[in-house]
């Protein structure tokens, strides 16, 4: 429950679930950087999605490492989006 000092104000929340697709102009380091801010503000997964590598960085809660499985056609959700699957066929195909 928020104070009603903290509703007025940018609140102290943090999603579970956070997906980035890269445009051609962002640079992989800085990318690589917010996931791991996201990882330490809370974030129980987060997926960085490379169409230029076609690699996917997943990172997990209370993990430092992320996971970078490539060449994938398919990412299924797990903890929070458990169930959720995501085609990455048309992003590789638009980038």
């Amino acid at each position: 429950m928020l104070s009603k000092k903290q509703r007025r104000q940018f609140p102290p929340v943090c999603p579970e679930f956070v997906i980035e697709v890269m445009s051609p102009s962002d640079r992989l380091r800085p990318a690589q950087e917010k996931m791991q801010e996201w990882n330490r503000a809370g974030v129980d997964l987060a997926w960085l999605i490379h169409g230029d590598e076609e690699t996917v960085y997943i990172y997990r809660s209370g993990q430092t490492e992320a996971e970078m499985p490539t060449g994938i056609r398919k990412l299924s959700g797990e903890g929070p989006v458990a169930g959720f699957k995501l085609d990455l066929a048309d992003i590789w195909a638009g980038l």
